[in-house]
């Protein structure tokens, strides 16, 4: 049985080569496997976004920014999930957060 970091390798091939559905499907399997699993998430959440999944996507995002509330790169993801959605009041609310950490501050457990 392939292990949780594997799967994540083959599909990071995947996204890599265009197999964009091949990895989406096998980052869900990493994140099935361990479902604290950070990167498996924010990679899971690039891959629905570039396949144009964005409810998904922001999903993803948001079990990322859980994950590591503190994350600069998890809420810039974030924010551009929900823009490519049209969710322009949510994607200012998690840029402006991947702002903050930018500068060196820290988003408070309730702030998500």
């Amino acid at each position: 049985m392939e292990t949780r970091d594997e799967i994540f390798d083959d599909a990071n091939g995947d996204l890599a080569t265009g197999e964009l559905e091949s990895a989406v499907e096998k980052y869900r399997r990493c994140v099935e496997i361990d479902p604290e699993f950070f990167d498996g998430w924010h990679a899971l959440g690039m891959a629905l976004m570039k396949i144009g999944r964005f409810p998904e996507a922001i999903e993803a995002g948001k079990r990322a920014t859980e994950l590591r509330p503190n994350d600069q790169i998890a809420w810039t993801s974030l924010s551009l999930f929900y823009n490519r959605n049209g969710d322009i009041k949510e994607a200012e609310a998690a840029g402006t957060k991947a702002k903050i950490l930018g500068w060196g501050g820290k988003v408070a457990k309730g702030d998500q």
